[in-house]
């Protein structure tokens, strides 16, 4: 066949890029066909919801924690009392960290989403909930050198596959550009349940369980950290991790939370 019935090269241009066309339509059909199937549900009411794991109604029924708060604990006030005022049990019983942040209460939609990213493997809920708490700890992060992921002990961890403070902590460093030293910080040995203990149990239960290894301390010394966990209750769990760090002579450390407890039987000031 001679050149001028050859035909020309740009209609086997089109042919392969309306076949590959045809090959990514189809290569989509199965995720379709089983979003159609098995839609995403919202982790608290289980509402058919796109993409964030929160339908429209539960996300407004959560409360985001904004000023005025206690400047030390992060507990918000009923109302404004005047800068720098303290709550009044970061008067009685101060902490061994500097400050802390909570995205949000830790009310019923906020223990289902705190539930469903560390006990039923949605990772996919790190996401949303890391960028709330990198919102909410804005102060924290501007003067952050490092962030550090509340550890679990190697037995536990194995069991869950995944830490959920490390989940939160790595979106949370993609998103502020702040370093993280995930190993860092390690639990040296296993704790019970901190659910159900009373606040001296929560402390002697947490007592000594963690620890900055020798080859990891520079990671830590002369830094302002910034450690992350899910949920803060009595505070007895980030203060220990808070003293192994001084301990390592990091030069401060704060807190920051996706949710926190707030006591509403007491005055918060």
């Amino acid at each position: 066949m001679d050149a001028e019935a050859s035909p020309p090269r740009s209609i086997f241009r089109h042919l392969r890029g309306a076949l590959g066309a045809c090959r990514a339509a189809f290569a989509h059909i199965p995720r379709l066909a089983l979003d159609i199937a098995l839609p995403t549900l919202c982790v608290s009411c289980r509402e058919p919801v796109d993409g964030e794991g929160v339908c429209a109604a539960c996300w407004a029924k959560l409360s985001f924690i904004a000023p005025p708060f206690c400047p030390r604990l992060g507990i918000p006030f009923v109302y404004d009392p005047g800068p720098e005022l303290l709550s009044m049990e970061a008067i009685a019983n101060p902490p061994a960290y500097q400050r802390a942040r909570a995205a949000v209460r830790y009310d019923d939609v906020a223990r289902t989403l705190v539930h469903s990213l560390k006990y039923q493997d949605r990772t996919d809920l790190a996401p949303t909930m890391g960028r709330w708490m990198a919102r909410a700890g804005q102060e924290l992060l501007a003067g952050a050198d490092v962030l550090v992921p509340v550890p679990l002990h190697w037995r536990r961890g194995w069991s869950r596959r995944y830490n959920q403070s490390g989940a939160l902590a790595r979106v949370i460093s993609r998103q502020t550009g702040v370093k993280l030293a995930s190993e860092a910080l390690r639990r040296v040995r296993p704790t019970e349940q901190q659910v159900g203990l009373s606040r001296s149990q929560r402390a002697s239960n947490v007592q000594g369980a963690f620890k900055v290894a020798p080859e990891r301390s520079a990671e830590v010394a002369g830094r302002r950290v910034v450690l992350i966990d899910d949920v803060l209750t009595s505070g007895a769990t980030t203060d220990a991790c808070a003293r192994a760090l001084l301990r390592a002579r990091a030069a401060q450390v704060d807190v920051l939370v996706f949710a926190r407890v707030v006591d509403t039987h007491r005055a918060p000031i």
